[in-house]
């Protein structure tokens, strides 16, 4: 789960993370408010979108830039005016962009240099791990790849915590000294204790700041949680915002049905992730498109198969349906009998290929073959979509 910056930033706050003065505002009338508690002088305003880039982002009217500097609290409110409900369009959001619901004033930082620094979870060494870098305010990626000896990595021992010799690590690799090296430390500790107790997935600052007063602070956030902790934390839960999640996605939690909506038009329904991606990979081999990845899990029940079809047919770019089932703990009769369901209620008029294998297959079959659907067999995979892609073209 993802969170705006000026949520993230309340949460910095909350464990001690310095961060500029701040206030988010979602109305025109929340602008006066917002800026009254902001001190006279530069002001930035930023949209608050769950994509990054919003700087070099551009709004659907023309308007350029997600994220502006404004000499004036005045200026700010201009600004803020022509970026609330405006659609913003950045590399991340893809052509159709993302309507801006949330305005964020913050005062504008006196910069002495910029960091980069972020914590998450590094999956080979099953460890947190703290990367750093004396590039902030670039593309990490582009570091990476150009320049990897200015990234620094720190592997943390989950049982033992973030030692002070790796904080002394960091601080040294980015060759901070003095007030500036002891304010940084504690700032690392901080924001360590953060991603460890929110069970965070992901907490990255880009940039991190020094001030020519010696301050450390952080200047962007951008913060994204385990799902599967979310139950642990409720506080947390309520900062979800679901206009900036796909609607279908929402839907599909509802019914625990793993599902995200890409932009092909061949729909899947599978069970197992594994199975859903080599079924995405066969589609495109066959010259299709799929139009989501939909797993619906070792123990669907015929609820949940309904439901998926309902969430399918809601993407007005799908124009056919691979359903691919290999029972191992799922029964193949049960996805059948919940393809037969979904069908009769939905009024189904879209191609549909079948591919049934494994546990209580010839059951699933013999209760499609029963039911007088108008849908095609598919004996393996490959045959399965074949049948689909040639059925859309």
């Amino acid at each position: 789960m993802n969170i705006h910056e000026y949520q993230a930033k309340a949460l910095f706050e909350k464990f001690g993370v310095p961060v500029p003065k701040g206030a988010p505002a979602k109305t025109p009338e929340d602008f006066i408010t917002a800026l009254t508690e902001l001190p006279d002088g530069p002001t930035m305003v930023k949209s608050q979108i769950h994509a990054g880039g919003r700087g070099k982002g551009t709004f659907t009217d023309g308007f350029k830039g997600g994220v502006k500097f404004c000499k004036t609290k005045h200026d700010a409110k201009e600004i803020a005016g022509k970026m609330l409900g405006n659609t913003l369009v950045t590399a991340q959001t893809g052509p159709a962009g993302r309507k801006v619901q949330t305005v964020y004033f913050t005062v504008a930082s006196d910069i002495k240099k910029e960091y980069y620094l972020a914590i998450l979870l590094d999956r080979t060494t099953s460890r947190p791990v703290i990367v750093a870098s004396t590039e902030g305010g670039v593309e990490i990626e582009k570091v990476a790849h150009e320049t990897p000896d200015k990234i620094t990595k720190i592997f943390v021992d989950p049982a033992y915590g973030l030692a002070d010799f790796q904080v002394r690590e960091l601080i040294f690799q980015l060759g901070l000294t003095g007030a500036e090296a002891k304010n940084a430390g504690k700032l690392i500790r901080n924001l360590y204790t953060m991603f460890w107790e929110t069970d965070a997935a992901m907490v990255e600052v880009n940039p991190l700041i020094t001030t020519p007063t010696g301050e450390v602070l952080a200047l962007d956030a951008k913060v994204s949680f385990d799902d599967n902790a979310l139950f642990r934390h409720p506080d947390i839960v309520a900062l979800r915002d679901l206009n900036e999640e796909d609607s279908k996605e929402i839907e599909a939690s509802k019914y625990s049905l793993n599902y995200i909506a890409l932009d092909g038009n061949i729909a899947c329904l599978v069970n197992g992730a594994g199975l859903a991606m080599s079924t995405m990979d066969i589609i495109k081999h066959f010259g299709g498109t799929p139009a989501n990845f939909l797993d619906v899990g070792g123990g669907a029940t015929k609820e949940q198969v309904i439901a998926a079809f309902k969430i399918i047919l809601g993407d007005p770019n799908v124009k056919g349906i691979l359903v691919n089932i290999f029972g191992g703990i799922m029964d193949c009769n049960v996805i059948a009998t919940g393809i037969v369901a979904a069908v009769k209620e939905v009024g189904l008029q879209l191609p549909l290929v079948v591919r049934l294998e494994g546990n209580n297959v010839a059951a699933g079959k013999a209760t499609l073959a029963a039911s007088g659907l108008k849908l095609v067999s598919g004996d393996t995979m490959a045959d399965a979509a074949q049948k689909i892609v040639k059925l859309v073209a």
